[in-house]
């Protein structure tokens, strides 16, 4: 220790520790709420420190993702595969309303489509919507032994793989780039594409288990509060409670009179 140091300096005065403050006391619940095409709206809650000088609160909110299962959204524990992307796009009130951001399958549901003596046949597409949303299509499928096959593999030649593929991204593209995101996402849910898709390669060879597997997108259009609410549809932004009737002048002056005479 060097010569003359005081060894209280570097330790500071007692008892002046700051009190530990809990952090939750600064914070507000919000809803997140999501777009019409869902069965459930109400998905839960999420946390927000409150507006304090400069920092809104409802901009800390904003663009957040939201991951759902589609069970949960649709009320359907047979759709429990699919994970639902949702994302922060305008808060109103103590509600956060959504928009759809992206899909995927949960990963044991793809490990168990994964089986040995079939071919694995991927595809993917970039396609833009009719309201300007680009977007990633991934398509997945396998192929399926014909009825009486005595065979035990279903291998898919490489020219067949080809083709199927080639159909795969051509009914994707047709389907996303004909409609909205809206609409599209209303496709997903029952699986429109991929029963389309088992239809139109059954000349080439069978298929079974066709699915879009991912949805990513990868630009969206500015920002329109109208296209939002067209989403969400008859969303109330608050209850505003009911119109009452003002009572007439003359009604206005007998109470004021009975006031006074009750007073006197």
């Amino acid at each position: 220790m060097a010569v003359g140091k005081n060894k209280r300096i570097s330790k500071g005065r007692k008892g002046s520790k700051k009190k530990a403050v809990d952090p939750f006391t600064k914070k507000d619940w919000y809803s997140i709420k999501a777009p019409t095409s869902f069965n459930t709206r109400n998905i839960g809650m999420t946390l927000v420190s409150r507006t304090q000088g400069t920092k809104i609160a409802s901009e800390g909110l904003k663009h957040r993702v939201f991951e759902v299962s589609l069970a949960d959204l649709q009320g359907d524990e047979d759709q429990a595969f699919r994970k639902i992307r949702l994302r922060a796009e305008d808060v109103q009130g103590k509600n956060v309303l959504t928009n759809f951001w992206g899909m995927d399958f949960t990963t044991d549901k793809l490990r168990s489509l994964v089986k040995k003596w079939q071919t694995l046949i991927e595809a993917h597409v970039d396609v833009k919507t009719t309201d300007n949303y680009m977007l990633r299509l991934f398509c997945i499928g396998f192929t399926k032994r014909r009825p009486n096959q005595v065979k035990r593999t279903c291998y898919a030649q490489a020219s067949q793989i080809r083709q199927i593929r080639r159909k795969m991204v051509e009914i994707m593209a047709n389907h996303a780039s004909t409609c909205d995101l809206k609409e599209l996402v209303a496709k997903f849910i029952p699986e429109v594409i991929g029963k389309d898709i088992e239809k139109a390669t059954a000349g080439i060879f069978p298929l079974q288990n066709v699915y879009v597997r991912k949805v990513k997108i990868l630009k969206a259009p500015k920002f329109d509060i109208g296209k939002l609410m067209e989403v969400h549809g008859d969303y109330n932004k608050e209850d505003v409670g009911v119109k009452v009737d003002r009572p007439s002048e003359g009604d206005e002056a007998m109470a004021t009179e009975e006031v006074a005479a009750a007073a006197e």
